[in-house]
């Protein structure tokens, strides 16, 4: 049911299936795997947490922030990747462990956002040392020429190429951490952020020859395509004009956004992103047509499965990660305004 100015509830969107499973997915102490007994990452970690505290979950959220704290490696990074046991200290998991500088940063958002959501002034004070070490940390990432690389080697070794998307990310990451440092009266963090993000806004918008230098290009993605205009690196008209030039390629009528442009299968997550990018540049109407479609892909609980892929009609991989649901329940936090954050995405912070 919706209220007079159109937006709907939690229960309205069908979306108490997916709060529940990222709580039940969230480990005692505090780590949300991507599914049950699987691995973790910290960006889809953040991602899910932000879920939980759009649903008002708060201390479930709290303990997902105290987690990355207590991970958090005395550089300021996180590895990519974690693995599925509790036991240890929370060891990287893969053959190769790396630290990647938009895993780590996200950090960043998810803090401002559940501040955002609950005003808890203390939480932001307890976290400020771990917004402030992981912004730290990409920024010595920072090439002379804006982007910051992708990742550091567990020998320390800086791998000197950068990714479109995950500079977005920081692009926001860096926005957002500016926010808390200027709530804390940190002046001389937030100018030094704001002026890395610039220099990064300037780098994604106006040289592509820094990006992808060193693999094969990533433009066949979808991220590639809309989050320069999902994290605020794009708005207005320009922003508008790459979504349009975007959607014969990516969007599946009925159906949803690829992953990638030249394979059939639609994914959850990048359609509730692109969700939220269409309802940044006042799209709300075809932003909520989207959102409507993904209702499909749930299971009989109505939880979110990673994609479907649309030529074999088979949900692939048969996996529903916790981040797939945090992406959901974001977006329909922006078309409907279910929390207080409702529009960290649409704003443009620190113009």
């Amino acid at each position: 049911m919706s209220d007079a100015s159109g937006r709907q509830s939690l229960t309205a969107w069908e979306l108490e299936p997916a709060v529940d499973y990222i709580e039940r997915v969230q480990r005692s102490d505090g780590l949300v795997l991507w599914y049950p007994d699987g691995p973790a990452d910290p960006w889809d970690h953040v991602e899910s947490a932000m879920g939980l505290s759009v649903a008002g979950r708060h201390e479930a959220a709290r303990r997902a922030y105290r987690w990355v704290a207590e991970a958090q490696h005395d550089d300021g990074a996180m590895w990519a990747t974690y693995g599925d046991s509790e036991d240890g200290d929370g060891s990287h998991a893969g053959d190769e462990p790396r630290k990647e500088t938009h895993r780590s940063a996200y950090v960043a958002v998810g803090v401002w956002h559940h501040y955002r959501c609950t005003g808890d002034r203390s939480f932001l004070e307890v976290l400020w040392p771990t917004v402030r070490d992981a912004l730290g940390f990409a920024c010595r990432q920072q090439a002379p020429t804006g982007e910051i690389y992708w990742t550091v080697g567990a020998d320390g070794e800086v791998y000197e190429d950068a990714l479109v998307s995950g500079c977005a990310s920081i692009y926001k990451s860096l926005a957002c951490g500016a926010a808390v440092a200027d709530e804390l009266g940190h002046s001389d963090d937030r100018d030094r952020w704001l002026e890395a993000r610039t220099r990064l806004g300037e780098a994604i918008r106006s040289r592509p020859d820094r990006f992808d230098r060193t693999w094969e290009s990533k433009s066949r993605y979808a991220m590639d395509w809309f989050y320069p205009v999902l994290c605020g690196v794009l708005t207005d008209d320009p922003a508008r004009r790459r979504l349009e030039a975007g959607m014969d390629r990516f969007l599946e009528a009925g159906l949803g956004c690829r992953c990638v442009d030249d394979e059939p299968w639609v994914t959850v997550a990048e359609s509730c992103e692109l969700v939220v990018s269409l309802a940044a540049v006042g799209r709300a109407e075809r932003a909520r047509e989207i959102y409507e479609w993904l209702f499909r892909w749930t299971d009989d609980g109505g939880i979110f499965w990673t994609g479907y892929q649309f030529e074999d009609e088979e949900f692939w991989p048969g996996e529903r990660p916790t981040w797939t649901s945090g992406a959901a329940l974001l977006a329909a936090d922006a078309l409907s305004g279910l929390s207080p954050a409702w529009d960290l995405f649409l704003e443009s912070l620190f113009e």
